[in-house]
């Protein structure tokens, strides 16, 4: 999956810049190297364990304890944190946290599902139409990304139906499915055209709840 591999790559490039600050001094908290220096790469390793473990995990809460123990400018938290960057690193690679990104991307897309139905409760049919369909769309292209397929055609992103053609092609979902989202994909280029009349409420109610039930049956 290309986020996985972003995740590595974003981890790797951090724990070689504390390797490289390491190799210059000789304690394992640095403390013989400038105090700027030191900090600059200790805050750059509790950032990456921030934004990249799961929110609330073992990761986190260690490097939150520490910073509120020592502070950032400490420099005893420097093989610590690097420690806990490892072990994260560990974890992605052994596969043990390759649902987080699906879950951060379930989080996201459902938010914006539930902004449909809003719009749809309050009267409101177009604008729910063309919020569910536009996140069909890029759950579609990450769909892609985590199957191995190209989101994008000579440096263009593709258009939603050829995502859904090479989804279906690559068997990543049934030829029901397929029909089922081009059909979802119509309504909502409608909404998006201002055809408003081509399509009733219950129509787009349909396609809320169907799209709702497809990104939760494949979550990418």
């Amino acid at each position: 999956m290309a986020l996985h591999a972003e995740i590595l790559k974003q981890i790797d490039a951090v724990l070689e810049t504390h390797r490289q600050l390491r190799s210059r001094s000789r304690w394992d908290d640095c403390s013989d190297l400038p105090d700027a220096e030191v900090t600059l790469v200790a805050t750059l390793m509790c950032d990456t364990v921030n934004r990249l473990a799961p929110p609330g995990s073992q990761y986190v809460e260690s490097v939150k304890a520490l910073v509120e123990r020592y502070g950032v400018h400490n420099k005893y938290i420097v093989p610590h944190t690097a420690g806990i960057l490892r072990a994260l690193r560990e974890a992605y690679g052994a596969g043990y946290l390759s649902a987080v990104t699906e879950l951060i991307h379930a989080d996201v897309f459902a938010d914006f599902v539930e902004m449909a139905d809003y719009l749809l409760a309050e009267g409101y049919k177009d604008p729910a139409a063309v919020v569910v369909g536009s996140t069909l769309e890029e759950h579609l292209r990450k769909l892609c990304i985590k199957n191995g397929l190209a989101p994008d055609s000579a440096g263009r992103p593709k258009k939603a139906d050829q995502l859904n053609a090479d989804l279906a092609g690559r068997l990543v979902y049934s030829k029901l499915d397929q029909k089922s989202i081009t059909a979802w994909l119509d309504l909502r280029n409608k909404a998006a055209h201002g055809k408003y009349s081509e399509y009733s409420k219950d129509q787009v109610a349909f396609l809320v709840q169907g799209v709702r039930e497809f990104m939760t049956r494949l979550p990418a």
